[in-house]
């Protein structure tokens, strides 16, 4: 063979493997949440995850031999900046986008995603809800490329029931006080939903604005004059805290069931005020044993806390992507998003708590779930106090499982 050919093989070979490389791109995470003011501390905790599990998956490898990429972008705490971040993203290239805290900016995100996915087949993005627990988000709202890997207001209030009554403390008086929002709105229908199976009556029910309220005196007044057993609310943040605090101060002795009390810097004040109150979550060290313990040192060691309130599902949910898409093949070095999608609808893994899966028809995670009580003997203490949550009942995926709602009707793109 002439020296010139094997040349120009070898130079027309090389320019090949250079395209492809070329062609080849990292995989981009987006973290959309409120980064900065008074609202950022649970975008912070999400941060934290999300960096926890991307540097997981790197650590595994990553995708097609390049690290993922994890780009953070601050929303600013509401709707609005969360379209103007999720345009920049989009710009900037972003896959995957990954957002949890505040349904109303849930639904902006799953719209924008939806809307963008029709106009520009072939660039699609996958949106990973870790957080936004809204109904209407895996019901009327329900779209193929968004997955959430979090509870719902059916799930959670139902295992909240079932795990109170079992520990004794639920009564047959419930009064509901939530927030007037969708997410407010969603829970309060659920306890009406499970008065039967608990076996209590709702007493009355509430709903007040978000964040506004300064006095829940008022309020606790009007749970006074019921005699109610227990407050069953999805309040969250000062909502949460000004509510018990008020209840406290009346002294009242009804029990609360909450969804929130383990949020970061609950604890820490409300003090021995949240003594005896019940919470369901996701995930607890103790419930999960030895891999539970575990995956809270590594954690630990990773961040400097041990991980709480929604950063083991943030954490999960990355796992799941992960799982999926490490059967995806690179297409000219790239990720098929829809391709992804496809896989994500099968896609199961197990964690410390148990099996977690994505349920094809609605994609709502599939995920086990716990009730603990604020309490001096958990092994784990909470915000640096002596308080910490003691499991009371575990409930595997299918046993926290709620149907899915007839109102989601998925339209799936043909697979290619």
């Amino acid at each position: 063979m002439k020296l010139h050919h094997i040349l120009g093989c070898t130079l027309s070979s090389g320019l090949m493997l250079a395209s492809t490389l070329a062609m080849a791109a990292p995989v981009k995470i987006a973290i959309l949440e409120t980064l900065s003011g008074p609202q950022a501390s649970t975008g912070l905790t999400y941060r934290a995850a999300a960096r926890y599990a991307v540097d997981q998956m790197n650590a595994n490898g990553g995708w097609n031999g390049e690290k993922v990429q994890l780009v953070e972008y601050d929303n600013q705490g509401g709707p609005a900046g969360a379209a103007d971040k999720l345009k920049a993203a989009i710009a900037d290239g972003v896959q995957i986008v990954v957002q949890g805290a505040s349904s109303a900016i849930g639904g902006q995100i799953t719209e924008d995603i939806r809307k963008h996915n029709l106009r520009n087949p072939g660039k699609e993005l996958i949106y990973l809800n870790v957080g936004a627990e809204a109904q209407e988000l895996t019901g009327k709202k329900c779209q193929f490329y968004h997955f959430r890997v979090a509870g719902n207001a059916p799930v959670r209030v139902q295992a909240l029931v079932a795990g109170m009554k079992e520990a004794g403390a639920l009564g047959t008086r419930v009064y509901a006080i939530n927030q007037n929002y969708s997410w407010g709105q969603d829970m309060e229908q659920a306890i009406v939903d499970s008065a039967a199976t608990g076996g209590y009556e709702v007493v009355e029910k509430t709903l007040h604005d978000v964040n506004k309220v300064q006095d829940f005196a008022p309020y606790v007044n009007k749970i006074a004059a019921t005699n109610a057993d227990t407050v069953m609310t999805g309040n969250w943040s000062n909502d949460l805290l000004l509510l018990m605090k008020a209840t406290r101060a009346a002294g009242l002795k009804a029990r609360f069931g909450t969804v929130y009390l383990d949020q970061p810097g609950n604890i820490a004040n409300a003090g021995d005020l949240a003594l005896g109150h019940f919470v369901v979550q996701a995930f607890n060290p103790e419930a999960a044993g030895a891999e539970g313990e575990a995956f809270v040192k590594d954690y630990q060691a990773k961040t400097g806390h041990v991980p709480t309130f929604i950063e083991p599902q943030t954490v999960f949910g990355l796992q799941l992507v992960a799982d999926a898409m490490g059967r995806v093949q690179p297409e000219n070095g790239k990720l098929n998003i829809q391709k992804l999608a496809f896989e994500m609808e099968k896609a199961s893994i197990e964690t410390p708590m148990g099996t977690l899966s994505m349920r094809a028809a609605d994609h709502q995670a599939q995920m086990p779930m716990v009730v603990s009580v604020a309490s001096k003997e958990a092994v784990y203490k909470a915000d640096g106090t002596d308080l910490g949550f003691k499991p009371v009942k575990v409930f595997s995926a299918d046993e926290a499982a709620t149907p899915a709602q007839p109102a989601c009707k998925m339209q799936r793109p043909d697979p290619a």
